[in-house]
């Protein structure tokens, strides 16, 4: 099998949390960020993450991906509960991280930004959602004086170092790419709850964190 992503997507990061978290074996493709191609060629539109299973059929949609990979390969692992304080808190978190993150991720030498094209190209379409990525690097302090308690609130919620809600869900598969992409943020503080989920999250994912890249 190949999974066609970009490192920074965290709809990708979902789909490959799903092999790390199974010990699924699956080829990572990461194509560049203007690739209008090759995922045209595969699905009839730009998008990833793209499964490409065994037979040869290619399926996009991220829990799409995580459904089928938990439902065709070994015991099931993931149950479908996501409590409604994580519903809010995804939605509070998602209004606003992409301040902090989006900014950064061409400077963090990933392989979707391989090209000068693929930086314009994406610098290009983000900047239109939201603004000027300096401007938005110069406003660092605000957002992460705006995460902190978000933060805090989310250490309250976790049960456990190896799933939110003590037992692996989707809860993990939509929480935990938002929190490895924060770690690209340089002065970030997690709490140790949350730091100690991530980390243990990103060992048991094979999803490596941004810590060492961090601007």
């Amino acid at each position: 099998m190949k999974l066609y992503v970009y490192d920074h997507c965290p709809f990708c990061v979902r789909a490959r949390m799903i092999f790390g978290l199974k010990k699924v074996p699956v080829d990572l493709v990461t194509i560049l960020n203007d690739d209008v191609e090759t995922p045209t060629k595969l699905i009839g539109q730009k998008i990833v993450p793209i499964l490409v299973k065994e037979n040869g059929e290619a399926m996009p949609e991220s829990l799409d991906i995580v459904r089928y990979i938990d439902a065709h390969y070994g015991e099931k692992v993931l149950s479908e509960k996501v409590r409604p304080q994580i519903e809010d808190w995804l939605k509070q978190v998602g209004s606003y991280h992409n301040h902090l993150v989006l900014p950064r991720f061409t400077r963090l030498d990933l392989p979707e930004y391989a090209t000068q094209s693929a930086v314009n190209y994406f610098t290009e379409n983000k900047e239109k959602s939201i603004g000027n990525f300096a401007d938005n690097l110069a406003n660092t302090d605000t957002y992460l004086a705006r995460l902190a308690p978000d933060l805090a609130q989310l250490a309250d919620l976790i049960q456990s170092d190896t799933a939110l809600n003590g037992n692996l869900s989707l809860e993990d598969i939509l929480a935990f790419p938002i929190l490895r992409n924060l770690t690209c943020v340089k002065g970030i503080h997690f709490p140790p709850k949350v730091k100690n989920y991530v980390e243990t999250m990103s060992r048991l994912s094979n999803v490596p964190l941004y810590w060492d890249k961090a601007i």
